[in-house]
């Protein structure tokens, strides 16, 4: 039988927990954040990326793929709020990698999903984890509009606000399967996603699915954390 001294760190243990929880939680800004100072991630030149002259075009502003490779950056991130911009044209498909143990294996990372509409992957929509979290509510914009995502990564936990809403805030040690989400569906992600890294590059999908169709991105800025 437990002494109710006992009995009160137990329950004195479990509030500091969720408070941390929270705390942890709490990084993720609940609104598009003003960017003003925040570094960019690619620069101008691409001379801080992953990739060969002439598989992406960056001009006046804005990024867009000339094929399917992906853009890597050069530099790993660990905890941060990455925010940016995109615009779709008809049957666009790509997406946002963070935390890459692979930059050869697109299943090494998680990929915040970009796409004109929803292919044939669970959970290919966009605003998903690509295969492992779907959005709560649509938030996407027409073909040919631009669309905003705030993303962040705070230890465990990835958020993201998409067109001003708030459509997911996950704790990824809740994924404890190897192809398996935590509700029950099916995900093609050989290692259980807890056991991801919580390092590594970020990268923008390339031309990618049957149409090849492009997409642009723009305003790519990102606040480091602690």
């Amino acid at each position: 039988m437990k002494t109710p001294f006992a009995l009160l760190r137990r329950s004195l243990l479990v509030v500091a927990g969720l408070s941390l929880s929270a705390l942890t939680l709490s990084a993720a800004p609940k609104a598009h954040p003003v960017t003003t100072g925040w570094s960019e991630v690619f620069t101008s030149d691409l001379s801080n990326a992953v990739t060969t002259s002439g598989d992406w075009n960056f001009a006046q502003g804005v990024l867009v793929a000339n094929n399917k490779q992906t853009l890597w950056t050069k530099k790993s991130y660990a905890n941060f709020i990455l925010d940016l911009e995109f615009k779709v044209a008809k049957e666009s498909n790509s997406g946002v990698f963070i935390h890459s143990s692979n930059i050869k294996d697109v299943l090494a990372a998680l990929e915040i999903q970009v796409h004109e509409n929803q292919d044939g992957a669970l959970y290919g929509m966009v605003g998903a984890i690509y295969n492992a979290q779907p959005p709560s509510k649509a938030m996407a914009k027409p073909v040919g509009e631009w669309n905003h995502y705030t993303i962040t990564c705070q230890d465990s936990h990835v958020a993201l606000i998409f067109n001003g809403e708030e459509v997911f805030n996950v704790d990824l040690n809740t994924w404890t399967e190897a192809n398996k989400n935590p509700d029950g569906t099916k995900n093609k992600f050989a290692k259980a996603l807890k056991d991801y890294g919580r390092n590594g590059p970020i990268g923008l999908q390339g031309l990618h699915g049957k149409a090849q169709a492009p997409v642009w991105y723009r305003n790519i800025r990102i606040k480091e954390l602690p």
